[in-house]
């Protein structure tokens, strides 16, 4: 890990701007509380406003769904910097600004041939922010996206710039770092060469037959996603991302395959969805459920996740099922997903094959978080890591024990940060305990 101060030149033509927050996240569920909004156009200008900051945060594409970006001082949001993406092709890795959304690097990287291990549901997300929530894709031997960080650069709290790279002292605690470590200005990420995927969705499975050999369902494509209101005998749909040429099946676990693109909300167009039916394409096209040029939705939802250890899933699942008088009436759906293990101190997959359980809520923000500790009392048992991003209960003496590493990341985040310039009242609660 290497620390240096990069100049901090600020002159009468600087396009940083202050102005008062009006702002709301994409769900529309949270207003930012922030009295000022800055929009640094370069490294330097993002220096010179952290240092003279008392409070500050950055926030990205306003993809979360609770008060993890806010701050009491200055939001900072690195929409004018320049994507800056450049390919080395002989490391395998691609370096780019932290606000730099999804879409603009995976369409850049599949135009030079290369790609990705993953993307997220949505390819609208910025780069940083998913990384330091720990936002993840599917499948079963592929982790998160943040484990795609070989590394990363970041002003901190004194203004100075501190670079990271992997094998560095404390560089695991570092990548999902929730923005309480400083803000991260760049990133760079293991590629590999660009591959072709065919996605296909096969509807109303047997609930039954998946529980039975779940390991076999979920290692049937490079990426599986199950959709479901957790009620019933039947999942609703089957999403079967294929890194090979192979034809799909034609059944799967009780479900037939769609004739027409599907959307995971029933009677809803899959019109904005990515290419289905099993036709190959770029990667880039087709590892996200949603395309680039659409928004999905107008953003009426609210949304949870939780994280599963891999040996729990079916008796996770059929304690999901046995909720369903409670959970299914608030849900607009739900998916099932798995990852593979990490080493990131406060990712959900630290240590651990896991599986997420993920719910689109109703958005009828009171119902939802009334259910939320029912949910999480009875995961529990299960050792359950909720979303950083996402709606969750659970407050920092519940979840610490989950993390073998909290207390390291605590004092990384005192090493750092000392004043607690980049702490806010979600990190308080959820992190910090106090």
């Amino acid at each position: 890990m290497t620390s240096n101060t990069c100049p901090k030149p600020r002159t009468k033509d600087s396009t940083v701007t202050d102005q008062l927050v009006a702002e709301r996240n994409w769900a529309r569920n949270y207003g930012y509380q922030a009295p000022r909004i800055a929009h640094p156009e370069n490294v330097a200008e993002l220096q010179d406003l952290v240092a003279g900051a008392q409070h500050i945060r950055a926030l990205g594409s306003r993809h979360s769904f609770n008060a993890i970006a806010d701050t009491v001082g200055t939001l900072a949001v690195l929409d004018r910097f320049e994507p800056g993406i450049s390919i080395d092709a002989d490391a395998m890795t691609v370096t780019v600004s932290g606000g730099t959304r999804y879409g603009t690097l995976a369409t850049e990287l599949q135009r030079q041939g290369f790609a990705l291990h993953n993307l997220a549901s949505l390819p609208h997300i910025s780069v940083a922010g998913a990384v330091a929530t720990a936002t993840h894709g599917s499948g079963d031997t592929n982790g998160n996206l943040a484990t795609a960080v070989a590394g990363l650069r970041m002003v901190t709290a004194d203004g100075g710039l501190l670079t990271a790279r992997r094998g560095d002292p404390d560089f695991d605690g570092m990548v999902v770092g929730l923005g309480a470590l400083g803000i991260v200005t760049g990133l760079t990420l293991d590629i590999e060469p660009g591959f072709e995927v065919s996605q296909n969705v096969f509807e109303n499975l047997s609930w039954e037959q998946v529980l039975e050999d779940f390991d076999a369902v979920t290692a049937s494509a490079y990426s599986v996603s199950l959709f479901t209101d957790w009620s019933g005998t039947t999942i609703g749909q089957a999403w079967l991302k294929r890194r090979s040429a192979e034809p799909a099946p034609t059944a799967f676990f009780g479900g037939a395959p769609a004739t027409e693109a599907r959307h995971p909300l029933p009677g809803v167009s899959g019109s904005n969805c990515t290419q289905q039916l099993g036709v190959p394409g770029p990667w880039s096209e087709r590892l996200a459920h949603f395309r680039m040029e659409f928004t999905p939705s107008q953003g009426d939802e609210l949304q949870s996740e939780y994280f599963i250890p891999r040996e729990h899933a079916v008796d996770a699942l059929r304690t999901m099922r046995g909720l369903s008088d409670i959970v299914t009436r608030l849900l607009l759906v739900g998916e099932i997903r798995t990852m593979a293990a990490d080493n990131l101190w406060l990712s959900p997959n630290y240590g651990r094959d896991g599986i997420g359980l993920h719910f689109t809520w109703r958005q009828d923000q009171p119902a939802v978080e009334a259910v939320l500790p029912l949910i999480e009392a009875e995961l529990a048992p299960f050792a359950a890591r909720p979303h950083w991003g996402k709606l969750f209960d659970a407050g920092a003496a519940a979840v610490a024990p989950l993390y073998p590493r909290f207390g390291d990341f605590i004092a990384l985040a005192g090493r750092l940060d000392p004043e607690g310039k980049f702490r806010n009242g979600f990190l308080d609660r959820a992190v910090f305990g106090s």
